[in-house]
């Protein structure tokens, strides 16, 4: 199944300059690498003509000490009536980097196929739902804003172009990730680490911009569901680069 993409406008995020946590990068730079970890085996694909451009940095960001990283999310996913494995993994790719000590962040891209909801013809598929936050600290390993794109396996009622969708970029599900395995280096060459992440306390808007189907799509998915009764699991793969 070909990636549903969709390109954003870049987006660059300021933080405090303190650390207060580690970046995922400097955790596997710091650890020492499992044993046959120099080159992975039977690494994914990972596709760095998505990362932001040079010109897409910061205003006075130097080149030579900035990175993108591509991530690669499986999991599974349960949110209202929905409860379903993703097995196709979502990427995400984005540019992190200092600029007079601040720590700074670039969105780049995110891509996702069609997440099937059993019991029904519906699909849902991952989108980017406006903020992101990858600095991790000792709470979190990130934050991020995600919606889904409303569709029919059969290419009705409603189609992703549509702008139907659960969440929007106005009133997103806002995913705090905390860790469930730790950050471990699986290739020095290239360099890529995985971790797990999961967020148990989100809660998920209903539809919206589905017309007078709303009620009928609301009723199927089981939405809006409260803070607790969603999960989304994460097992990602990061694979790193520096711009020089």
């Amino acid at each position: 199944m070909t990636p549903n993409r969709v390109t954003w406008n870049r987006t660059v995020r300021r933080f405090p300059s303190a650390a207060a946590g580690a970046l995922i990068v400097g955790l596997a730079l710091g650890a020492a690498p499992a044993h046959g970890a120099e080159r992975g085996a039977d690494l994914p694909e990972f596709d760095f003509s998505t990362c932001p451009t040079v010109d897409e940095l910061p205003a006075g960001a130097d080149p030579g000490t900035w990175r993108c990283e591509v991530m690669h999310a499986t999991g599974h996913l349960r949110m209202g009536a929905v409860d379903e494995p993703l097995t196709e993994p979502m990427g995400i790719t984005f540019a992190e980097g200092r600029v007079d000590g601040e720590f700074r962040q670039v969105f780049g891209e995110m891509t996702a196929v069609p997440i099937r909801v059993g019991g029904t013809p519906l699909t849902l598929t991952p989108q980017y739902g406006g903020y992101s936050d990858f600095l991790s600290d000792d709470t979190r390993r990130g934050e991020f804003d995600i919606k889904f794109a409303i569709g029919s396996a059969h290419g009705l009622p409603a189609r992703p172009s549509s702008g139907c969708s659960v969440g929007s970029d106005e009133d997103a599900v806002h995913l705090v990730l905390k860790d469930t395995d730790p950050t471990r280096v699986i290739s020095r060459d290239p360099l890529v680490v995985a971790f797990g992440a999961q967020d148990a306390e989100f809660a998920a808007p209903g539809t919206g911009g589905c017309g007078p189907l709303s009620r009928v799509l609301d009723r199927a998915l089981g939405l809006p569901s409260a803070a607790g009764a969603n999960t989304f699991n994460m097992d990602v793969t990061v694979a790193i680069r520096s711009y020089t």
